[in-house]
């Protein structure tokens, strides 16, 4: 298997069954959870690096002034859409979160598109037509603005393309994305801590335990994510991303009872169309160029 698919189905895998672990906490403020997530996964991620021997590599990145600010820029989009994604976990909101991050390929290929230079076969833009109308009918049975669904694609996606611009190690660029909001969030978890405000307090030692591993699910899922970024195309990784949501949806109708209509059925089903037409066609692709290579070698 292809290294790149291989970090890209650990990774989705790890994201689609994250609810699972966030509805352990539903007694827990939103805030509080994403402050232990960032300090956590900071120790983590530290940890890492620490028996890597990677420290000075964290510290060379911090001196590139042009490593500075799409680190800064990652960090707040990463923050922004932890945040939003545990509030809806822990409202009931799953499904709607499944939906955002079915938006969130197309955000990603339109951005690969844009920005990057990647190309579409006529194939891929008709699974592109077929995934924008599923999605599109999805959107509009919701009878309002999905504004948790589309602020989830748009920081992922955004999120997504600056770290395919970045030249760092994924673990170092994860480093520094940590470090950037870890004051901000160790400031606020004492703060919270000292003001009696705290509903972390109230839970038993073994749930606080199981919060502080919050670092390795955050942390393992982004570095996968990096590592599959780097060896893809911005449209592959944007189509593997289809995966994530569908487990979580599948957790939202059958663990947490949330409705899935008849107008969820057909959506999904043209999404799921789009999808295999795309996979079929990047995999002929991807045989026409081997068979060409094998071609020049024999010549």
């Amino acid at each position: 298997m292809n290294a790149g698919i291989g970090y890209g189905l650990l990774a989705y895998l790890a994201w689609g069954l994250l609810p699972l672990f966030w509805k352990t906490f539903i007694s827990v403020s939103s805030g509080e959870i994403l402050g232990h997530r960032v300090v956590w996964s900071f120790v983590f991620v530290a940890l890492l690096l620490l028996i890597g021997g990677r420290w000075k590599a964290l510290k060379s990145a911090f001196s590139e002034r042009k490593n500075v600010l799409p680190m800064v820029g990652c960090s707040l989009l990463i923050s922004l859409n932890w945040l939003i994604y545990i509030w809806a976990v822990n409202h009931d909101r799953v499904v709607e979160t499944s939906l955002g991050y079915y938006i969130n390929p197309l955000i990603s290929v339109l951005l690969g598109v844009c920005f990057l230079g990647e190309r579409l076969r006529a194939v891929q833009w008709t699974a592109m037509g077929l995934a924008t109308v599923g999605v599109t009918v999805l959107t509009f049975s919701y009878g309002s603005v999905p504004w948790i669904s589309l602020a989830l694609a748009m920081s992922f996606g955004v999120y997504g393309l600056v770290k395919k611009k970045m030249h760092l190690e994924p673990m170092v660029s994860l480093a520094g994305e940590t470090i950037v909001v870890l004051p901000v969030a160790a400031v606020y978890l004492l703060v919270v801590g000292m003001t009696g405000q705290s509903t972390t307090s109230s839970l038993s030692t073994g749930y606080q335990l199981l919060l502080a591993t919050s670092g390795v699910a955050t942390a393992m899922p982004l570095l996968w994510f990096a590592k599959a970024a780097q060896r893809l195309s911005l449209t592959t990784v944007g189509f593997l991303q289809y995966l994530a949501p569908t487990i979580s949806l599948i957790l939202g109708v059958t663990l947490y009872d949330e409705p899935f209509t008849t107008v969820h059925l057909i959506s999904f089903c043209l999404i799921w169309s789009a999808l295999l037409l795309f996979t079929l066609s990047s995999l002929k692709g991807r045989l026409a160029m081997r068979a060409a290579g094998t071609g020049v070698q024999k010549g």
